[in-house]
């Protein structure tokens, strides 16, 4: 049975029994695995080579972390607007894998690889918490260099990462109830993959960071990343590919053109001769015109004119008005996150001041993102094999609760990180003794919380939410709300450090140290923040209205939600 909209890899319409489902997925989780095993270890780890190698401060290294986040989700537009416009969404991983992805990945890791090998590319060696007056900061020649290699591998992550979401959706189809089950369960699954890649990262590559060389690690991670696009491309022939449909952004730009060319005609009762006159042709799905946003209907409005730019179809309207509906989501939910990245980026500088020791072992302070990382594991395959059939059964929804509710349920457990995070840092401070490492594990706990909730929640409501022409301009949404985030983080850092440095004080997070900082003071602010952010984005979420309605109309006989 063919699948109007979706093609194979040589352009052929799809049979559902060849193509899609859960086969197709394996191929995509195994690429996931791969990229996180290597990417979560040395983003969590890299503040340990910038405070470690480089000599930066601390709040220059948690800067430097959040702004490569912000960069590589902003790189997430490029490769979805190509996949959404002009090629399918597994050419585009294919494209910019060899040709950009592996290249930055091979260069940019690479060039950190050189850099830590060879020691007239990075400050002479020092311990910058014992004696940080001795110790000298990368600049000049060695900085650009580090800058480069760091904003290469972002570019190659960001390209590809928005395709990899939208592509795993397009292997189930949400219409029929089988498959909108696994459609949701993959969500579930790609987190796991994204867990469980950092979990066996963060043993074995954080180890080979730290007892054998950030060379070797680097070296190795390049090659990692090649052997998960050959597994990926051996999945060609399963693939669902969406048919690109052309540039999402030029029918957005088109509605609103025309709806105010049109402003000041008078809106007809019916728009069914504009929505005939223009009808969508290709593979889009037509659109049911909704009361919402009543001025964009003036796009559909024929006054005798025809083109793109003079009539728009009621479908082209929809997508329009789906997409500016979401705004005020993205703007409240970017606010509400802004606790994630400097919760995390702290918290491992947190854990290399506590007593890392279990007996004879030194844990890495990266390494203590096990903890959280486990529980999402844990989580998740309890929550999408146990929780959600339980909830799906009580409520109705395909994926137990709706979207934005399980959203909130992660900010809401982000402000009490917060808090946890500020009682156990004022603690640590005022300890007689050195603290151990697991007065984090709240903390952790709470992360751990988050990332179970309000991450696979966000990508799945922007995808399930989009037009089917902009899945991956959605994703890269989603990427690019977390990076916005991460840089709203940064700016966080430097108000705070700039309102409370007084004469030859620096401030709070300006000390050479935590121990001469007052990141405890810091963490409530972020608190306060990630609450006024949380009662924003309850707002936006109670007057949401869902494009099409979350709850199951047909319920199989049979469970098929298996992944």
């Amino acid at each position: 049975m063919a699948s109007g909209g979706f093609v194979d890899w040589r352009g052929n319409l799809i049979g559902r029994q060849v193509h899609g489902g859960v086969k197709a997925a394996w191929f995509l989780h195994f690429l996931t695995f791969v990229i996180n095993m290597v990417n979560v270890p040395i983003l969590l780890n890299l503040v340990t080579y910038l405070r470690g190698t480089m000599h930066m401060g601390v709040s220059d290294s948690a800067t430097t972390i959040t702004n490569f986040v912000g960069a590589t989700s902003g790189f997430a537009l490029i490769g979805a607007f190509l996949s959404d416009s002009y090629i399918t969404r597994s050419r585009t991983i294919l494209l910019f894998g060899p040709l950009e992805f592996l290249h930055a990945l091979v260069q940019g890791y690479g060039l950190l690889a050189l850099q830590a090998y060879v020691p007239s590319l990075h400050p002479p060696t020092c311990n910058i918490e014992d004696e940080p007056s001795n110790c000298k900061e990368a600049h000049g020649w060695n900085a650009t260099l580090f800058y480069t290699a760091l904003y290469i591998s972002a570019f190659g992550e960001g390209c590809i990462r928005a395709c990899l979401p939208s592509l795993g959706a397009d292997q189930f189809d949400h219409e029929v109830p089988s498959e909108s089950h696994q459609q949701s369960s993959f969500f579930n699954w790609f987190t796991f993959g994204i867990s469980f890649g950092g979990f066996v990262g963060l043993i074995f590559i954080v180890w080979l960071e730290n007892y054998k060389g950030w060379d070797i690690a680097l070296g190795l991670s390049a090659i990692l990343i090649l052997l998960g696009l050959l597994v990926f491309a051996a999945g060609l022939p399963f693939y669902r590919n969406q048919v690109p449909e052309g540039s999402p952004l030029a029918r957005i730009l088109q509605v609103l053109v025309v709806a105010f060319r049109n402003r000041r005609f008078g809106l007809p009762e019916e728009l069914e001769e504009a929505h005939e006159s223009s009808a969508e042709r290709g593979s889009t799905k037509a659109l049911s015109q909704t009361n919402s946003l009543k001025f964009l209907d003036k796009a559909c409005i024929n006054h005798g004119k025809e083109g793109a730019w003079s009539l728009c179809s009621v479908t082209k309207v929809e997508e329009t008005k789906t997409v500016l509906r979401m705004l005020p989501l993205f703007v409240s939910s970017m606010i509400g996150y802004v606790s994630n990245p400097i919760i995390f980026t702290f918290t491992v500088q947190q854990g290399g001041m506590t007593n890392t020791r279990l007996g004879k072992i030194h844990v890495s302070p990266a390494t203590l993102f096990i903890i959280p990382i486990t529980f999402q594991m844990v989580m998740l395959a309890i929550y999408d094999r146990f929780i959600v059939p339980f909830l799906r059964r009580r409520t109705g929804y395909a994926s137990g609760i709706t979207h934005l509710q399980r959203i909130g349920i992660g900010f809401a457990s982000m402000i009490l990180a917060s808090v946890i995070a500020a009682v156990v840092e004022r603690k640590r401070k005022e300890a007689a003794v050195q603290m151990s490492l697991f007065w984090l594990a709240p903390q952790f706990f709470l992360l751990g919380v988050s990332d179970v909730t309000s991450f696979p929640g966000l990508l799945e409501f922007f995808n399930s939410e989009a037009p089917r022409g902009m899945k991956s301009i959605a994703t890269a949404l989603f990427w690019c709300e977390i990076g916005l985030a991460s840089l709203l983080a940064t700016f966080l850092v430097q108000a705070v450090n700039s309102i409370t440095r007084h004469g030859h004080y620096g401030g709070w997070l300006e000390g050479s140290s935590l121990d001469s900082s007052q990141l405890d003071l810091f963490y409530w602010v972020v608190a306060v923040i990630g609450l006024l952010g949380f009662l924003n984005y309850l707002y936006w979420a109670k007057k949401y209205v869902y494009r099409q309605d979350t709850r199951i109309v047909d319920e199989p006989s049979v469970d098929q939600d298996s992944h």
